[in-house]
């Protein structure tokens, strides 16, 4: 059987706060989302997996994002829901709903719902209420008693046969916002059947629910605190008529190194070295020489993107150390601007990046001053 997974990202969390969209805070050091979607990558064996984000996010995705089909979000939820399905395969008979601020929900959860909803067309995760269930006005007199085992608190995942959420979100444009699909579906008349949820799947709105969850996580999946470490190098050859740029900073000199960008050995090396260390390839696969967009680019605006390449995986770089190899000019008068740039290319204090200036005595292509080098290396660390 066909099932398709549809998780529901498209909102920026405005009760949690922050200056970034809640789904992209990290819990044990991982962007909320990537633990989302891991669960449903490597649990049930999804045909896809469709994720809805707000339209800046859907335009340019984090990377580990690359093996899930990427949609733009809408306004309401039910938007967002139904912009997802039109991404699925037709052939798709089963659709999995799960909101993306639900990180720690287990494959068990996901696999009963989808079991229910096979054998009677629409199924939620719920829990049975533990307390006593009181109904209040809005100046919080109490109004009534209800019977607790009749009330249940709605979870995601919500799994539905794929007519019975077509026809769901087809009220979907006359009915108020719905909190679920659920809701949609009940007014669209099909029965929604209850299997047991977790109390661990607690769905992540404020703080304070962060800080809880941050508590649940199973430390199996909290990355290592020991840090990673990466190395970079590069190389190029000194030509008449080019500025001479190392980390961002233009050096006096007669000659500059040749390059599809502007040929900063040290931002290259860093690059190299940060990217390795998160495990993300290296500087010539995001930034090939072939590709225009590079051309004369600044290699600190490079750095910086990579920089944020590794926010994407909950990753920040702890410190660096470069080596520049070049016969002249001297470059201690520069160390410091240096420095400086590159503290605020990596998010960094400027006593965390430490660079060297070191010649080739004489020897080689950079002892006769026909060529600069520079190794570096990175320690990046869970955020």
């Amino acid at each position: 059987m066909h099932v398709s997974a549809i998780i529901a990202a498209g909102g920026r969390g405005a009760r949690f706060g922050g200056t970034q969209p809640k789904q992209l805070q990290p819990l044990a050091g991982v962007p909320i989302l990537k633990r989302t979607v891991d669960v449903f990558l490597n649990g049930y064996a999804f045909d896809e997996v469709v994720v809805a984000l707000p339209s800046d996010l859907a335009a340019n995705p984090p990377a580990y994002l690359d093996d899930v089909i990427v949609v733009e979000g809408g306004e309401r939820r039910q938007d967002s829901v139904a912009n997802a399905v039109r991404a699925v395969a037709p052939s798709s008979q089963v659709i999995v709903i799960h909101d993306a601020a639900r990180p720690l929900v287990t494959p068990a959860v996901i696999e009963r719902t989808i079991a229910a909803a096979i054998k009677h067309g629409a199924a939620i995760a719920a829990l049975p209420a533990r307390d006593t269930v009181k109904r209040g006005d809005a100046s919080r007199v109490i109004r009534g008693t209800l019977p607790r085992d009749e009330i249940f608190l709605a979870q995601t995942p919500q799994a539905f046969r794929v007519g019975v959420l077509r026809d769901a979100l087809a009220i979907a444009s006359t009915a108020t916002d719905a909190t679920d699909e659920a809701m949609l579906a009940e007014a669209a008349g099909h029965h929604v059947h209850l299997v047991d949820g977790d109390p661990r799947n607690l769905k992540i709105t404020t703080p304070d629910d962060l800080m809880l969850a941050e508590a649940l996580a199973p430390r199996e999946a909290r990355p290592a605190r020991t840090g990673r470490a990466g190395i970079g190098y590069d190389l190029h050859r000194l030509v008449e008529g080019r500025p001479l740029i190392l980390g961002g900073v233009t050096i006096p000199s007669d000659r500059g190194a040749l390059g599809h960008s502007d040929a900063d050995v040290v931002c290259h090396a860093i690059t190299d070295a940060v990217l390795g260390a998160a495990s993300l390839g290296d500087i010539g696969r995001h930034f090939p020489d072939v590709d225009p967009r590079w051309k004369d680019a600044s290699s600190l605006d490079l750095l910086r993107r990579a920089i944020a390449m590794l926010a994407d995986e909950g990753l920040q770089v702890g410190n660096v150390d470069v080596t520049v190899i070049l016969e002249r000019p001297k470059i201690k008068d520069h160390i410091a601007a240096m420095r400086g740039a590159l503290a605020d290319a990596l998010g960094v204090d400027v006593t965390r990046v430490s660079i060297k200036g070191k010649t080739n005595e004489g020897m080689d292509a950079i002892g006769r001053g026909e060529a600069i080098a520079a190794h570096a290396i990175a320690l990046v660390r869970s955020r």
